[in-house]
C-alpha cells in the first residue's frame, strides 16, 4: 500500500509540476520514472516505497528552494538518492542477466560504487545543463558540484554495502 501512496504522490506531484513551469515538470517526469522502474523491475515494496519517497522529497525540496535555506539537505540528498538509484540500477542489470548473477560481494560493491559515480556525474552534468540551457536559478557551482559528487559516490559506497550483504542471503 505505501508503493501505491507514494505513486499517487508521484502522479499528483507531477501535475502539480505545472504551476512552477516546464523544468519542474521535466524534474517531476524524472521523478515518475524513478517511481516506474523499481516497481516493473518487481523490487520489494518497502525499498520501492522508501526510494519513491526520497525522490519525491528531493524534486519537491529543489521546487521549493530548502537546498538553498536548509545547511547540507542537498549532500544528505545526493548521499540518498545516488546510493537507491545506484542499488536499483545493479539489481536490474543483475536480474536481466547484464550483470552476471555469480558475482562476488566485492564485485558487487565496486559494480554499484561505480554505477552510482557514473549517475552523480549526469546527475550533475544535467544540474549544470539546466543552469546554462534552461535556468540560471539552478544552483550550480564548483563546490556545489563536488560536494555533490562526493556525497553521492558515498551514498552508493553505503548502498553497495547494503546490497552485498541481501546478494550473499539470496535476497536479491
Amino acid at each position: 500500500m505505501a508503493t501505491d501512496v507514494v505513486a499517487v504522490a508521484g502522479v499528483l506531484s507531477c501535475g502539480l509540476a505545472f504551476w512552477w513551469g516546464a523544468v519542474v515538470v521535466a524534474l517531476f517526469a524524472l521523478v515518475l520514472l524513478g517511481l516506474t522502474v523499481p516497481r516493473v523491475a518487481g523490487l520489494p515494496g518497502s525499498f520501492q516505497a522508501v526510494g519513491g519517497a526520497m525522490l519525491v522529497f528531493a524534486a519537491w525540496a529543489a521546487t521549493l528552494g530548502w537546498y538553498e535555506s536548509v545547511p547540507a539537505l542537498d549532500l544528505l540528498v545526493h548521499a540518498a538518492v545516488n546510493g537507491q538509484l545506484a542499488v536499483v540500477l545493479v539489481v536490474v542489470l543483475l536480474r536481466t542477466g547484464a550483470l552476471p548473477a555469480g558475482a562476488s560481494r566485492t564485485g558487487t560493491v565496486l559494480v554499484t560504487v561505480a554505477l552510482g559515480t557514473l549517475l552523480g556525474v549526469v546527475w550533475e552534468a544535467g544540474e549544470w545543463f539546466g543552469h546554462s540551457v534552461l535556468d540560471d536559478g539552478i544552483v550550480v557551482g564548483y563546490d556545489d558540484t563536488m560536494g555533490d559528487l562526493l556525497a553521492g559516490t558515498v551514498g552508493a559506497g553505503v548502498g553497495s554495502v547494503v546490497l552485498a550483504r541481501h546478494r550473499g542471503g539470496g535476497d536479491v
